[in-house]
């Protein structure tokens, strides 16, 4: 059973238990210790995620007594929606305040036949990769399960809502933890909150269309391989440990060895076909030569690799610049001639700064006085951008 994560002393103050901090597993035994049976964990599961009621009163195949045990007790609470911005290409982005100091942001990418959302785990990030203005930022504080799984419950309520009126907007099919934040130094709580999604009382989705990105965190890669389904990506970036430890830190700590052999451990617990994405941000003149391409080859295995390369997006002060088209061709055409699938990742909402590297609004690390632009599109945070199963 999943305990969620400890909330930080900065976080909202409010009495009773969060309901939207636990999975299944662990709402059982928040009833049971309520001398309820079981199967009233699956009941609220799907009023929550599934009915989208947070008024225990309207939860009416509960008894009174239990409805009105758990308004005493018991809480389901949602971030503020300071901000929504919708793209000319359709895709959505929301900010969002989780306490009076700290906000996040969360991204909708509508496609034929499939809607990705991206969600953040933490506020800011303490990696300090250098291609990565959350970075620059600083980091505040890991965001709880209820913090995660509410960006997917906002996000699906607000898109109904706008199905309901006649608009098309498209609906969530993938979930990607590639928002701001490391999801691997958050682990309790983006485990929680991927159970929540996966279970067919709340969510629904499959393993494979929800994945966990990761810098590189070895020791959590091989437990998310021995605790969960889901799918994962790697934001390697580099092909020699020299320029990883400089744009990837924490390659310093895990280097590239031990990260990829981590990558081989957990497929080996995965079915036969799974593949792991592997995300490559393309810097003109640092990774982008046709070594660059030649050495990528014979890091990865073709049959166990996806390769998505990703055309940076420039923020504020960055020290790079984007790959030439010609050079981010050249290098998609080497790997596809060595048998990766490999896609250039497309730009998608930069005209409301939530393209891929360019999420918009502003948030703080501890201690420093947070503000949030009026128009929210003069700040931008830096993360891999979503991709999908």
């Amino acid at each position: 059973m999943l305990k969620p994560a400890p909330l930080d002393t900065d976080a909202q103050p409010c009495a009773g238990i969060n309901l939207l901090d636990f999975d299944e597993a662990g709402l059982v035994a928040v009833f049971e210790g309520l001398g309820e049976r079981p199967f009233r964990a699956t009941q609220v599961l799907k009023w929550i995620h599934q009915q989208q009621v947070t008024e225990f009163a309207a939860m009416t195949n509960l008894s009174k007594v239990l409805r009105a045990r758990l308004a005493e007790s018991a809480r389901i609470p949602l971030p503020e929606v300071l901000l929504e911005k919708v793209s000319a290409d359709g895709t959505r982005k929301w900010v969002l305040s989780v306490d009076a100091r700290n906000r996040i942001e969360t991204v909708f990418i509508p496609e034929p036949g499939r809607g990705t959302l991206c969600v953040s785990s933490q506020v800011g990030c303490a990696l300090d990769c250098q291609f990565c203005s959350t970075a620059k930022q600083g980091f505040s504080r890991n965001l709880s399960t209820a913090e995660i799984i509410s960006q997917l419950w906002l996000v699906n309520q607000r898109l109904g809502a706008l199905e309901a009126e006649g608009a098309d907007p498209g609906r969530v099919t993938n979930v990607v933890f590639m928002g701001m934040g490391e999801p691997m130094l958050n682990f309790e709580a983006v485990l929680a909150a991927s159970n929540i999604m996966l279970n067919d009382n709340a969510y629904g989705l499959s393993r494979r269309r929800v994945t966990v990105s990761t810098a590189g965190v070895v020791p959590k890669i091989d437990r998310l391989a021995s605790e969960s389904g889901v799918a994962l990506a790697i934001s390697l970036h580099a092909t020699t440990d020299a320029l990883r430890d400089t744009i990837v830190p924490i390659n310093r700590k895990y280097p590239l060895g031990e990260l990829l052999a981590a990558c081989n451990r957990f497929l080996e617990q995965r079915p036969k076909g799974d593949q792991i994405t592997y995300e490559y941000v393309m810097l003109d003149g640092i990774n982008d030569s046709r070594d660059d391409a030649e050495r990528l080859v014979r890091l990865l295995d073709p049959h166990k690799s996806k390769i998505n390369l990703i055309p940076f997006n420039p923020f504020p002060q960055a020290a790079y610049t984007r790959s030439q088209p010609e050079a981010i061709a050249a290098f998609q055409s080497r790997l596809q001639a060595a048998g990766f699938v490999t896609t250039v990742r497309k730009t998608r909402g930069d005209d409301i700064d939530a393209a891929c590297g360019q999420l918009v609004g502003q948030v703080a690390a501890r201690g420093r006085k947070w503000r949030l632009a009026a128009d929210a599109g003069t700040h931008r945070t830096a993360d891999s951008g979503p991709v999908g199963a």
